[in-house]
């Protein structure tokens, strides 16, 4: 047996706001102009929130109106203020992007993982923390007792497989109003059981919120930026991440698109081989829309990509055969970008 950990946040962490107000810009953005190209950046705290990047689109949003909505709707009632410090995408780098032209956004690795460990083709100990962050979201619309901000871990036990066997540590970290704590504790922890019974796993010791106190949270209590949470967006570290993240760009930009096309074949060769898990990773060169390799590993070795698989892992072939145009990123951005 050896001790392992992942973890989550909350919707209302303040990193994770922010990825959210980036993917609710960028749903925006697509929604008015299927060609819009995105990279929005966010940066949040003590009462200010800084809209940057760069964005080239015919559509015409409200960035406040969106960026309050969003902050609204994760529980944040203060007025911040909002900065906007958005400019225009690099012409050298539309010069091999544009749609005639179809070339991968950026370069760099991408990473898709599956594994037969749930019906999810995830690692359990990620579903259950994703299904905790999406009680706690609802809940917290439902008991004025709990606060936005949050995040969850669990230390378990694993064995030579990689699966998990028994939980030592279920940590969680929730912001609350600190006067009725034994009520708010007792429903973490009536929720962490449910979860873990429904998969036959003990939970060894509970550790909800270890420093005592969690009254200040959000953008009051921490600062927030898009993409730093790269990991908790894909696989909790139970696989390689590429190190781009997804949240404020367009699918032309293959960190994100790539990511996703590497989970689908992840997803798809993990049935076809009945494999017990399935590693893909893609690289691309800027401007070149064919995938530089594709390297796929799982638990029966190696497996060769065919040729057909490079051409479907083009750019324009990606965004069609996934349908990425839709505005769907801002409901990623909640609780992971892979959960089914």
């Amino acid at each position: 047996m050896k001790l392992y950990s992942n973890e989550i946040v909350f919707r209302g962490h303040p990193d994770k706001v922010c990825d959210q107000i980036s993917d609710a810009l960028l749903d925006a953005y697509l929604k008015e102009d299927k060609h819009s190209r995105c990279g929005i950046e966010v940066m949040g705290g003590k009462g200010k929130i800084f809209i940057t990047g760069e964005v080239t689109s015919k559509a015409n949003i409200n960035i406040e109106k969106i960026t309050k909505r969003v902050l609204k709707d994760i529980g944040y009632h203060t007025n911040y203020q909002i900065i906007n410090n958005l400019g225009k995408q690099s012409e050298d780098i539309a010069l091999g992007t544009n749609d005639e032209i179809g070339g991968a956004g950026d370069q760099g690795m991408m990473f898709g993982y599956a594994t037969n460990e749930t019906k999810e083709m995830l690692p359990l100990a990620q579903v259950i923390l994703q299904k905790l962050s999406k009680w706690y979201d609802k809940k917290r619309k439902e008991c004025s007792y709990l606060l936005p901000d949050g995040k969850a871990q669990i230390t378990g036990y694993y064995d030579e497989n990689m699966r998990l066997q028994k939980i030592k540590y279920f940590t969680v970290s929730y912001q609350n109003d600190e006067k009725h704590r034994d009520y708010t504790d007792n429903l973490i922890k009536e929720k962490c059981l449910e979860l873990c019974q429904n998969y036959n796993i003990e939970i060894e010791n509970f550790l909800i919120n270890p420093t005592g106190k969690f009254l200040i949270g959000g953008f009051d209590g921490d600062a927030g930026l898009t993409g730093r949470k790269i990991v908790i967006d894909s696989y909790h570290s139970f696989a390689k991440v590429g190190g781009g993240a997804f949240s404020g760009k367009d699918p032309s930009k293959v960190d994100r698109s790539g990511a996703y096309k590497a989970r689908e074949i992840a997803k798809e060769y993990l049935k076809k081989h009945n494999l017990k898990w399935c590693q893909v990773q893609i690289s691309y060169a800027i401007g070149l829309d064919n995938p530089l390799a594709i390297y796929i590993n799982s638990d029966k070795g190696n497996i060769e990509p065919s040729f057909k698989l490079y051409n479907e892992c083009t750019p324009k072939n990606i965004i069609k055969d996934l349908n990425l145009y839709q505005t769907i990123y801002e409901e990623k951005a909640k609780f992971g970008h892979f959960t089914n």
